[in-house]
């Protein structure tokens, strides 16, 4: 029997996947018994690489299309389906521009090993006997017949570590939880994905949903729970759709309930829509938010596992983290500690992102390195342009240099480097990206996010956007970055959550990295990537421009003037700075120069001239006044 995997992922589901389905399905019918062959249509989840979706696998021909459309499904039907021949334009091309046939060819796929993403892409996510097919529910069931002690043992010996972000050892986690008497207990998944340019828990809930079901059964008959919840982004709405068919199909199988497998146990899991704050991903503040209350952290000087939901043990994992867990106790922890590096065991999900030709969902080895990540599954910089930095690690996160591409990406070598790996969030830049205003992007997101509870992280955070702002609008001064630094030293040092305390981050590594940008800037008043508006002016390179247009039909403000095949040139009364001239010059003739502005000191509002005479008076003031109402006004 033929199978057509049809990915109805979130983005190809954006892309008509859904259209291209139902023609399948209608089709298929239409020609009934007269066809001659049996095809069945299978729905899947997230196959990654979303920006050639819809994405068409036809089996067992391990035949893969990409860019599929209504109008080519007839033609696959009556040339792939039925005669097993090729259509050449759907299928991918390589990096030498030949096609090719399976995804196992397609360089975005070869590199990958998958085991958090091992069933996307090749279950139906509504079916639980496809999860069970593929092995589902073995763990569970293999766990049943271990003592709490026996599982527990596994996944310290797999090594597994808490893919959220933070990276503690699971083993030991669930280990301190098993040793406190005090019922009842709670088993948590964290599902609350707020990263920007994120979507590696959104994926594996949406396609695998039995899987992290699974994971965290497994964890409740570890501790001695009868009780757990999904706590899902809200936005999540397929997500929160598949997880709560799956919960539903799980106990009518006998996989949760009040009588697991038939053993006795029980387990109960009910899924909570997320608060809609970043902050809400924080384990304290998402345990509040589960109890009805605002999402706010709490100091940690008593751990979730002695104390959490209710005041009661409660072991909070990550989606990733518990996709691994059925495999771990299925195959042994050795086995799954086989994979990767001594400190950081098995694969690790990224999201790629940003000026990278290939972007989508992957999954690799720990100890993988950036470079190979970036240029080797993810083809290189697009257009060609050189590289100029990674963030890794979502909005927290710290920025690479290409001097450092080389460097292993796990848990702790990032962070010697002032990065992180966080939740999985990679975006590639190319040297059209302005790192200081980079910075300030990621501080402006962060200083939205922040619950407002503690002051170094609340007052801390606008203080930060502002000096930035200041940066980047042409009002900086040099001694705004040893203020920058000033700053972060007390957010890490003072901030009551892991928020404030790592929000610096993407300031301190791209003015370690990158300061001769802040410089430039500052001292230049000149943008070096062209970005800020506020200092850059664009000019068109006659000897360079073929006169093809492109640049005057682009830009917005009519300010490009000249005759097709001639030399054009912009107004610079008229020009606005957005570049969109340069984006879509194919012969790179727009140029980038400095504006010639006042001097910052003369831009600057009196009362920010008023600064204190010392470094740590100006601090002092900056975090010690206003309070949270101050703040909400």
């Amino acid at each position: 029997m033929k199978t057509v995997r049809i990915c109805c992922g979130t983005g190809c589901l954006a892309n008509g996947s859904a259209k291209v389905a139902e023609e399948f399905e209608r089709l298929l019918k239409e020609s009934g018994p007269e066809a001659g062959f049996e095809c069945r249509i299978k729905r899947t989840g997230c196959n990654g690489f979303c920006e050639n979706g819809p994405l068409v696998t036809i089996l067992p021909d391990e035949i893969s299309y990409y860019h599929v459309k209504v109008s080519d499904v007839k033609e696959i039907i009556e040339k792939t389906v039925e005669k097993g021949e090729l259509v050449e334009r759907l299928l991918y091309k390589n990096d030498k521009g030949e096609s090719v046939r399976s995804q196992e060819e397609n360089p975005f796929y070869a590199p990958q090993m998958k085991i958090a993403l091992r069933n996307i892409g090749k279950i139906n996510p509504s079916d639980i006997q496809d999860y069970i097919a593929a092995g589902g529910y073995d763990g569970l069931r293999k766990a049943l017949s271990m003592t709490q002690e026996e599982i527990i043992e596994q996944i310290e010996a797999s090594g597994l570590r808490g893919r959220g972000g933070a990276g503690f050892p699971t083993g030991r986690k669930w280990r301190t939880a098993l040793e406190y008497d005090n019922y009842p207990k709670y088993v948590v998944c964290n599902g609350d994905e707020g990263d920007p340019g994120a979507f590696m828990d959104r994926s594996i809930l949406e396609g695998d949903p039995h899987s992290v079901v699974e994971g965290l059964a497994i964890c409740a008959m570890a501790i001695g729970s009868e009780q757990g919840y999904l706590y899902i982004r809200d936005e999540y709405n397929l997500a929160v759709e598949n997880v709560r068919r799956a919960l539903k199909d799980a106990e009518n199988a006998g996989f949760i309930g009040d009588d697991i497998c038939g053993t006795g146990r029980k387990l109960h899991l009910e899924v909570v829509r997320g608060g809609g704050a970043f902050v809400c991903g924080e384990s304290t503040a998402l345990m509040q938010s589960i109890e009805g209350k605002v999402g706010e952290p709490r100091a940690k000087y008593i751990r979730s596992v002695q104390r959490g939901l209710w005041n009661q043990p409660t072991v909070l994992n990550n989606v990733e983290t518990l996709a691994n867990v059925p495999y771990i106790i299925s195959h042994g922890g050795a086995a799954y500690a086989l994979v990767g590096t001594e400190k950081s065991k098995g694969t690790k999900v990224f999201a790629m992102v940003g000026k990278v030709r290939r972007t989508g969902l992957v999954e690799v080895p720990m100890g993988t390195t950036l470079r190979s990540l970036i240029f080797e599954t993810g083809g290189g910089i697009k257009g060609g342009r050189p590289f100029k930095a990674v963030q890794t690690g979502g909005p927290s996160g710290g920025c690479i240099p290409e001097s450092l591409l080389d460097l292993p990406v796990d848990f702790d070598t990032l962070k010697e480097y002032g990065a992180m790996m966080g939740s999985g969030g990679m975006i590639v830049m190319d040297d059209r990206s302005c790192m200081v205003d980079v910075a300030r992007y990621y501080i402006n997101f962060l200083c939205g996010e922040s619950c407002g509870k503690c002051t170094p992280c609340r007052e801390g955070l606008k203080q930060m956007l502002s000096i930035l702002t200041d940066i980047c609008e042409g009002r900086g001064r040099m001694e705004d970055l040893d203020l920058l630094e000033s700053l972060s030293e007390t957010m890490i040092d003072c901030s009551l959550c892991a928020l404030g305390k790592s929000a610096p981050n993407p300031v301190l590594t791209t003015l370690k990295y990158f300061r001769n940008e802040y410089e430039a800037h500052i001292l230049e008043h000149r943008c070096p990537a062209g970005v800020c508006k506020a200092l850059t002016t664009f000019r068109i390179d006659p000897e360079a421009c073929r006169g093809c247009t492109s640049c005057a039909r682009s830009c917005p403000a009519g300010a490009i003037s000249g005759s097709v095949k001639k030399p054009h040139s912009i107004d610079p009364a008229k020009c606005i700075s957005c570049g969109s001239c340069r984006e879509t010059c194919r012969f790179d003739a727009v140029r980038t120069e400095g504006k010639q502005i006042m001097s910052s000191a003369a831009q600057l509002p009196k009362q920010q001239n008023r600064h204190p005479k010392t470094l740590r008076q100006r601090i002092k003031l900056l975090l010690g006044g206003g309070g949270y109402n101050d703040h909400q006004d």
